[in-house]
Parts: structure tokens; C-alpha cells; sequence
């Protein structure tokens, strides 16, 4: 049989086969609400964290989670696909009442829009695009900084500990590494000259094929935090696997496809529908509805 002409490489994901949610810890789930559900426009799972102790937020297949403590502020930036910006906007200002006296703020930057937490998280916000294949909601990466220089040990991190494709180079922003998550997610590692904010024990989860393997790598280096459960284990220390330097930290929920949640089918509401414009049959969010 003749090779064609395609390069398979490119379909390759890696170990990493999706990145499920980010993790921060808000004060006010009143607040939080304003923000995420009625300016933000997304969806409180229903099934799952009903109280006031924590609230899951739904965003296409992957969430926010919010448990009530001390504010965290998540170093660096979620982007975010949503599929109207225009309508986002409007949302948005409509909160700014609600929010007065908080972190919130947007801005609306080129092909973007740039929106501020009420406790300072930072989310970049797009359009759907070629970029992000067919994603019309979802979160398609999340970006941190680390120091100058920096960004290729962290490829190295998760090539060799992780089994996950990585590059490094200049985007047009700046150096960064680029980690593949699934299809079309990733974790970006971008350097910069600032100073590093603290770490406040925020965290992102994933979801690995080989459950095994980067444990029992990072086990024998002394990297795994928290044995949770069957399904899952943590980490929280970027290294460079060359001369075990010390390059981020940024806890992991690391979680096998075994794990029952995986999959697990996530409720989507239309935020454009209203009380005086209701559509019947158009309550629940369905990709390109027009």
C-alpha cells in the first residue's frame, strides 16, 4: 500500500486528553452568581454542589468551580469561547450595577473581550473560530507565566513526566510552551520579566489515558501531593525533569477515564432567551442555533 500524503502527527493528542475545570475559592456565592450566570451568561450545574458551600459552573463541557473561602486568584489568564460576544457585552453591562465596588471589569480589545472577576481572575474571551475547531462554548486554554527562560524546561516537564506533546516558541506575544490537551485545548506557559504573583492553591483537572505511568514517574521524584482516591491523584510542582528545578506550581487534579465523572453530559441553558422574547423549545444552549 502507497503512504499518502496526510502527516498523522498532527491528529496525535498525547496523554492528556482533556482539561475538565479550573478551580478557584470565591467569598460571595450571591456575587458569584451575578457574575458567572447572569453576566457571563453560563450555567450553574444542577445537579451536583446545589448549596452555598461551592457551585460548579457549567461552560460547554468544561466548568468553573467555585467553593466558598478565601478568594483566589488564578495566575495568568482562562480563555473562554462563547458564542456571541456582542451578547456578552450586554450581559456584562447590565451587571456592572450589581458588581460596583468589586474587581469586575471589561474591555473589549480587537477580536476580544477581556473580563475581569469580581475578585480579580482575568478570562479572554473569543468568538467561535477555526482556531478552536468546532467549539462554540468552552474553555480552550489556560494561560500561565513563568520566568524568562523558563518555557522550554516546562515542555520538558510535561513530554517526559506527563506524555503530552509540547512546543516552544514565539506566538507573536512572546515565548511561550504550548502543551496539547485533547483536540483543540492547552496549557500555555508564558515567560515574561514581571515578578510571579504568589501561589493561593488554585487548581486545574484533568483527565490522562495512561493513569500510571506519570504517577509512577513523578512518585519516584517525589512530586505526587494527594493520593485521593482510585480515580485520581495530585500534583502541584512544574520541574524541569533535567536538573529538577523548581519552574511553577500549579495544582493538578490529575484523573483517570475511568473516573465516573468523565463524560459526564453537563446541562447548557441559551442566556438569550427572556421572559417577554421567549422562543419555545429554545431554553438549552444547542451549537450553531443561529
Amino acid at each position: 500500500m502507497t503512504p499518502n500524503r496526510y502527516d498523522r502527527r498532527r491528529q496525535d493528542v498525547g496523554n492528556i486528553v482533556a482539561l475538565e475545570h479550573v478551580n478557584v475559592w470565591v467569598p460571595d456565592q450571591r456575587l458569584a452568581t451575578i457574575f458567572w450566570i447572569m453576566g457571563m451568561g453560563f450555567t450553574r450545574d444542577p445537579y451536583l454542589m446545589v448549596g452555598i458551600e461551592n457551585m460548579w459552573v457549567n461552560i460547554g463541557q468544561q466548568q468553573f468551580h467555585l467553593p466558598t473561602g478565601t478568594p483566589q486568584v488564578l495566575r495568568g489568564t482562562v480563555g473562554l469561547v462563547v458564542p456571541d460576544l456582542g451578547e456578552l457585552t450586554e450581559r456584562l453591562e447590565a451587571v456592572r450595577g450589581p458588581l460596583a465596588g468589586t474587581r469586575f471589569a471589561y474591555e473589549v480589545e480587537g477580536k476580544t473581550v477581556t473580563v475581569t472577576c469580581p475578585w480579580g481572575n482575568r478570562l479572554r474571551c473569543y468568538a467561535p473560530s477555526p482556531e478552536f475547531g468546532d467549539m462554540v462554548l468552552g474553555l480552550p486554554y489556560v494561560e500561565f507565566p513563568v520566568a524568562t527562560g523558563d518555557a522550554a524546561g516546562v515542555a520538558r516537564f510535561y513530554e517526559t513526566l506527563m506524555g503530552a506533546p509540547a512546543t516552544v516558541g514565539d506566538d507573536g506575544a512572546g515565548v511561550a510552551a504550548r502543551v496539547r490537551v485533547g483536540g483543540v485545548q492547552s496549557l500555555v506557559f508564558r515567560e515574561t520579566t514581571q515578578p510571579l504573583p504568589a501561589y493561593d492553591g488554585h487548581h486545574i483537572a484533568m483527565y490522562i489515558a495512561d493513569f500510571s505511568g506519570p504517577y509512577r514517574r513523578l512518585l519516584e521524584r517525589g512530586l505526587i501531593t494527594r493520593d485521593t482516591s482510585e480515580y485520581e491523584w495530585r500534583l502541584q510542582s512544574i520541574v524541569d525533569p533535567d536538573d529538577g528545578r523548581l519552574l511553577f506550581e500549579i495544582e493538578h487534579e490529575v484523573r483517570s477515564l475511568t473516573n465516573p465523572l468523565y463524560l459526564r453530559p453537563l446541562v447548557n441553558r441559551n442566556p438569550a432567551q427572556r421572559q417577554p422574547t421567549y422562543q419555545r423549545g429554545r431554553d438549552a444552549f444547542v451549537p450553531r442555533m443561529g
